[in-house]
């Protein structure tokens, strides 16, 4: 492996950046159009609280953020300045908003940007390796929990998702529960097996990688599996001999920011809503919608987390599909939208320093 990340962004196109938002505001406008009943806002009014309830919304934002910013330092060793920790987090997100999950979301794009940012190749990858990893204990530890507390299997009962036709298969009333579980188990399996070879034997995990990608039918894989295996051992090389405080301050930075992004959307139905609503089943559905978006084939999930957002989130709010709709969007204008443009901003200037510094 070369001394520097291979560079992803060389290769990112423009139409990356039009793709989620045509397929997410679409989505959502259809939504909004298929749903829409004379009178649905007419028992909505917006208050001093609701403004209030809002201003929590964005300020869930900012803390999920700053908790991010810490981790990326924690994990650094403090390497980063406050500054360039803010430039790294927010093209991450951004690559994250343009790249499908179900494709790694933006974990290339942030192991170079790491890289670039003179920080050993072996640590890059570690940091961001441990990153997925942290985000994996904090959804492997709350899913159950979660899927629990929402209500189990009566919660996917009175569900009417559409969606489109490759995606029946795994989103539909019928088998939406079990689509759950399998991604679940697939990620916690996945994470496991990065645990192990970071903190047990990577060597081991690369050769069964590599023996594994050789079958005919994964053979066009090989030379993925055979970089995966060489970045999980600079990992786990890097890892050794952290202290306590290491692990402490990252677990409790990722829950921060698990935490903070999953109210987002508590603050804004508690804005909207007419009647009681209970904040721990709300922070439990977006659990279950946070896993099974995982398997999302549209980038940064565009479309499938509206969808998802407005049938299960219509119970507290009465079953007004329209506002539901209304509020699926809302909640992308604060927690989604605003990472592709803060990329279009931060983007060429980060590579226009780090290109300069490396002239």
């Amino acid at each position: 492996m070369s001394s520097e990340a291979t560079n992803p962004i060389k290769n990112f196109k423009t139409y990356r950046l039009i793709v989620p938002i045509i397929i997410g505001l679409g989505v959502a406008s259809y939504m909004l159009f298929k749903n829409f009943k004379p009178g649905a806002f007419d028992g909505v009014e917006f208050t001093l609280q609701s403004a209030l309830w809002l201003g929590l919304a964005l300020l869930m934002v900012v803390v999920r953020d700053v908790a991010y910013m810490v981790r990326i330092r924690v994990l650094t060793d403090n390497f980063l300045s406050w500054k360039k920790s803010f430039q790294v987090i927010m093209i991450w997100e951004f690559a994250s908003a343009v790249i499908p999950p179900s494709l790694g979301g933006g974990f290339a794009v942030a192991i170079y940007v790491l890289n670039r940012e003179k920080i050993e190749l072996g640590k890059s990858v570690a940091v961001i390796l441990f990153s997925s990893l942290l985000d994996g204990i904090f959804l492997g530890v709350m899913g159950p929990v979660a899927y629990f507390l929402a209500g189990g299997e009566s919660l996917f009962l009175n569900l009417n998702i559409k969606v489109p036709q490759f995606l029946s298969f795994f989103i539909n009333e019928k088998s939406i529960a079990f689509t759950f579980w399998l991604v679940y188990f697939a990620l916690l399996f996945y994470k496991l097996v990065v645990a192990f070879a970071l903190f047990i034997d990577a060597k081991a995990v690369k050769k069964l990688l590599v023996g594994v990608f050789r079958l005919p039918i994964l053979k066009r894989f090989a030379m993925a599996a055979q970089t995966t295996g060489d970045e999980m051992i600079l990992a786990s090389a890097e890892l050794k001999g952290k202290k306590f405080s290491y692990w402490f301050k990252a677990i409790l930075t990722t829950f921060i920011s698990w935490s903070a992004r999953f109210l987002i959307i508590n603050f804004i139905i508690a804005a909207f809503s007419p009647g009681y609503i209970n904040h721990l089943v709300l922070y439990s559905k977006q659990i279950i919608i946070g896993i099974i978006n995982i398997i999302s084939p549209t980038p940064g999930g565009s479309g499938l987390a509206e969808i998802m957002f407005s049938q299960f989130f219509k119970a507290e709010l009465q079953n007004n599909l329209t506002l539901a709709s209304a509020l699926a969007l809302l909640w992308r204008l604060i927690s989604y939208y605003p990472y592709i443009f803060a990329g279009v901003i931060i983007l060429p200037r980060w590579l226009k320093r780090v290109y300069a510094q490396s002239a």
